[in-house]
């Protein structure tokens, strides 16, 4: 008489993973990042080439944003950065160049919180651009104070939420185009927002969603990443038989520009435990070059393993909070879009 068969034991790893995962601290600081290296397997990018692949990235020209276009254009893609200040973002475009050894670098410039800029940069990726494989929307902001738009958004969410929202929608017949030719399914068109660890914290304010009641900058900026990570879930459900992926994906704990100037106290006391901008972009560069996540969509990310965007059940939004957050973008961003795009 045979025994049954005893259940599998779980991967090693994955319980490895899941306990860094736990602890928060320990999963978003560098620390996180060396252990799930060291575990393995991990997958080495400098081995996979993005020749003849056409990638945007908004919110380059410091930081995460930045580190991933320094990996990208070193892996061949065609490279385009956006950038609000002119003479930063030529400066960035020259050096990535220089640094990369590859002269298919191009900028455009606009601010991502200006919903005018974004109808006109959409306009012109359309006419300059013949693919785009991926597009990411790193651009942001922190803010002490409440600020707002030329349109009268709060400025992290018109930056975060409907900028990017309504540069996807102008893209879409680009990144629809990009896609439909390829029958290979490891290369469907991506589109990746960077969100945050802080998202965590704060459940989908559809009441409130610009902070126009007891405003503080980094609950602001905590509610325009949960609400990102939102959309990403909607548009790959949404875009699924157009050939695009959509992912969120949150970089841990990293010293970048934008941390030392909007929480220095943060950065103080984490110190030594921060990431480098390099370590924070790693899974950005990974979500946009390996085939592993063109497998699935719709996901949030962090240290290229899918996560429960949930730490705690009270930052659970329901089906209408998520159908309200769509309904209030959509209204938001339509004045805006193009004729053509409808």
């Amino acid at each position: 008489m045979t025994s049954p068969a005893l259940p599998a034991l779980p991967d090693w790893r994955a319980v490895a993973d899941g306990a860094l995962e736990a602890t928060v601290v320990g999963s978003f600081t560098k620390l996180g990042l060396s252990a799930r290296r060291a575990m393995g397997p991990w997958e080495d990018l400098d081995a996979v080439s993005l020749a003849e692949r056409t990638v945007l990235i908004t919110g380059a020209t410091s930081g995460l944003g930045l580190a991933a276009a320094h990996r990208i254009a070193r892996m061949g893609a065609s490279l385009r950065i956006v950038g609000r200040n002119p003479e930063k973002t030529i400066a960035a475009r020259d050096a990535l160049r220089v640094e990369s050894g590859n002269p298919d670098v191009e900028h455009y410039i606009a601010d991502l919180a200006d919903l005018a800029q974004v109808r006109d940069l959409a306009a012109a990726v359309l006419v300059r651009e013949r693919r785009l494989d991926a597009l990411v929307h790193n651009a942001g902001a922190l803010l002490a104070t409440r600020t707002f738009s030329p349109q009268g958004h709060e400025l992290s969410y018109a930056s975060m939420v409907l900028g990017p929202a309504l540069l996807t929608d102008l893209l879409l017949p680009l990144l629809t185009e990009t896609a439909a030719p390829d029958a290979d399914p490891s290369r469907p068109a991506r589109v990746i927002l960077v969100s945050s660890g802080g998202m965590y914290t704060q459940r989908l304010d559809v009441d409130d969603p610009e902070s126009e009641h007891g405003y503080r900058g980094s609950v602001a900026y905590a509610k325009a990443k949960r609400a990102q990570v939102v959309l990403a879930e909607e548009w790959g459900e949404r875009w699924r038989d157009r050939g695009i992926v959509v992912h969120a994906m949150h970089p841990g704990w990293a010293a970048t520009p934008g941390v030392h100037a909007s929480l220095p106290t943060f950065e103080k006391v984490m110190g030594p435990l921060l990431r480098s901008a390099d370590e924070g972009a790693d899974t950005i560069v990974w979500l946009v070059a390996s085939d592993e996540p063109a497998a699935s969509t719709g996901r949030f990310w962090h240290d290229r393993k899918p996560r429960s965007p949930y730490h705690v059940p009270r930052t659970r939004e329901t089906p209408g909070d998520r159908e309200r957050l769509e309904a209030n973008v959509d209204a938001a961003i339509a004045p805006f879009r193009l004729p053509s795009v409808g």
